[in-house]
């Protein structure tokens, strides 16, 4: 996050060593010009009321349940991306194809 910044953070919940919780958190607390500030996506199979809940107060824009079609993924990210959803959905889109 110190040299490159991503537009958008998408991470699982379930990770082996440090889970998405974990992670969001470390992001959160960074100074926003170091990235604290990076929308975030959970990406997860618990899809449990208080999942959601414990996702967005970690820290995560959105909640997203899978399995998920590519096209909503794309359409999450882009929602909450800086360069907009136009031109995210139009990059992410060819890199798919």
């Amino acid at each position: 996050m110190q040299t490159d910044r991503p537009d958008v953070i998408v991470s699982d919940i379930g990770m082996p060593g440090e889970d998405g919780y974990a992670l969001i958190r470390r992001i959160r607390a960074l100074a926003p010009e170091s990235g604290g500030q990076t929308p975030a996506l959970a990406l997860t199979a618990y899809a449990r009321t208080e999942e959601r809940a414990k996702a967005v107060t970690a820290g995560f824009q959105y909640h997203i349940s899978k399995p998920i079609e590519p096209a909503e993924l794309i359409a999450m990210i882009a929602s909450v991306s800086r360069l907009g959803a136009t031109n995210m959905t139009r990059r992410l889109s060819r890199r798919i194809q």
